[in-house]
């Protein structure tokens, strides 16, 4: 039975009954974001270097940097709202955020929930482990535990090709993966390049890269159907990709120029 959001409200003000009145994802639009005078984004901060708190304890890294452009560019204020792998983009739907700048991987299963930008940044994924175990292919993980962040890229990946006989761990975030890496938890994860490169400084010549599971580009996200936002998006990132802050910020924080499949993406 439905009940108008009015009576809802007021059964649960009666102390009656406790109902949850779920929020419907709006198309959100720059003239929109204007008039209130700040963008709220939401971004990833567990996930060197593209999403850190530093030691201020505000949010920080390659996507912050994105996010202060943008904000730049539209002449708003910023508020990054620090987000999580599985809640990132229920936080986008369910109107917490305007946008999304989460290295959020571009895929067609995540391309039905959000409106993907045109990339502006891109990682590899892959297979990375202590040096002693022999893994070389999908197929050479049977019987081996594997960890993933849980919604990452790399655990729609090694899902879909590890053999069935293999165990698929799954952490809340990558920070999580990583600690069950060097404590002897899992003696394997799947992870991008960066967290690997992170992983060989803290602990060198302990692991190494056992196979990659592909390349990804990541977008900028905003709520289905929001064009004009989208097209705004993009006209940024065309700006920054050409005038080369993009690639300033890329070598800032991964200490190498913007990779050509992200930057000649327009």
């Amino acid at each position: 039975m439905l009940i108008s959001r009015r009576k809802a409200m007021a059964l649960v003000g009666g102390g009656l009954v406790a109902v949850t009145v779920s929020v419907p994802a709006m198309a959100q639009t720059v003239s929109s974001i204007k008039s209130v005078g700040t963008v709220k984004i939401g971004m990833l901060v567990d996930f060197p270097p593209f999403g850190i708190m530093n030691q201020r304890n505000q949010p920080d890294g390659y996507d912050a940097d994105v996010a202060k452009l943008l904000a730049k560019e539209w002449g708003v204020n910023l508020q990054i709202v620090p987000v999580t792998g599985p809640n990132r983009i229920p936080y986008l739907q369910t109107n917490q955020v305007d946008l999304l700048v989460a290295s959020l991987g571009i895929t067609e299963e995540r391309a039905k929930s959000v409106d993907f930008s045109k990339p502006y940044a891109g990682i590899s994924i892959g297979v990375f482990g202590a040096q002693d175990i022999a893994v070389a292919k999908p197929e050479d993980l049977a019987g081996k535990i594997i960890a993933v962040a849980r919604a990452s890229t790399q655990d729609t990946a090694i899902t879909r090709l590890a053999p069935q006989d293999a165990t698929v761990r799954r952490f809340d975030d990558d920070a999580s993966v990583v600690q069950a890496l060097l404590s002897g938890q899992v003696r394997l994860v799947g992870v991008s390049n960066v967290t690997a490169a992170q992983i060989e400084k803290a602990m060198p010549g302990r692991f190494n890269q056992k196979f990659q599971l592909s390349q990804q580009v990541q977008g900028i996200a905003v709520r289905k159907g929001s064009t004009e936002l989208l097209e705004s998006v993009n006209a940024f990132l065309k700006k920054v990709k050409t005038d080369g802050q993009l690639t300033a910020i890329h070598e800032k924080w991964l200490g190498a120029p913007l990779p050509r499949f992200v930057a000649e993406t327009n």
